[in-house]
């Protein structure tokens, strides 16, 4: 259930961060597809609270960096993720490829951080992304680390989707998947979400809850390192579960 409010306020920053530029309230509206009246009523708020301002007289209007700092605020005081950083990007460098770092929640794994390649082709996701639990790394290599019964219950609402001809599509074939990874060492997302991509993955826990870590890119570039990559992977995991 999403709360209309809220969601017309994260619209609105995801806008910002889309167009890069100053909006004014037609385009907002339009962008945001509501009533101009409903955005201006939104804008106003926000002005009131110092979030946003009139970047210049009838041109529109941009966020202040009140919601950057209040966010540099709010990390710093997570437990995990800011000592997650210098591990994710060792990783990075290592590997070369992209790192995706997330945890299962409503039935999707989340990406809580994303550590980009610095080459030219490589795969790009963003922080605070969804994915579907039957075709990620991440997510495999966190259900493979369950029991079979919360397992199951997790996997109970997926709607099995077919993104590509690799794509797994029903529970047993993920539960003989998941059970070959755990006797190699590793997970992965062959060529399974996206026909060009590779990834591999390794499971930690941290205050009780499981996370996942997984490098990404190019299939051509993935898979003659896929051993090395997961070897890398399963290193990072076990650093990461000495950070408790």
């Amino acid at each position: 259930m999403n709360v209309k409010t809220a969601t017309r306020v994260l619209d609105l920053f995801e806008a910002f961060a889309n167009e890069g530029r100053p909006l004014p309230l037609s385009e907002l509206g339009r962008l945001l597809e509501i009533p101009v009246s409903s955005c201006f009523a939104l804008v106003r708020t926000l002005e009131n609270r110092g979030y946003i301002y009139e970047a210049e007289r009838r041109a529109g209007y941009y966020p202040t960096k009140r919601l950057l700092q209040i966010a540099e605020k709010i990390s710093s005081g997570d437990s995990l993720l800011g000592r997650m950083g210098p591990l994710l990007a060792k990783l990075r460098d290592d590997t070369r490829e992209s790192i995706m770092f997330g945890k299962l929640q409503a039935g999707m794994v989340v990406y809580l951080d994303v550590v980009e390649s610095e080459q030219r082709v490589r795969y790009t996701a963003g922080a605070g992304e969804f994915r579907p639990i039957h075709a990620n790394a991440v997510a495999k290599a966190i259900l493979g680390a369950l029991d079979p019964e919360e397992r199951h219950a997790m996997l109970a609402d997926c709607q099995w989707a077919r993104f590509t001809d690799f794509t797994l599509t029903d529970e047993q074939a993920l539960e003989a998947d998941l059970a070959l990874s755990r006797e190699r060492g590793w997970y992965s997302n062959l060529r399974e979400s996206v026909d060009d991509l590779a990834a591999v993955s390794w499971s930690f826990r941290f205050n009780k809850e499981w996370y996942g870590i997984s490098v990404g890119g190019p299939n051509y570039r993935m898979e003659p390192l896929l051993e090395e990559h997961a070897a890398r992977v399963r290193a990072t995991c076990a650093a990461a579960e000495q950070l408790g």
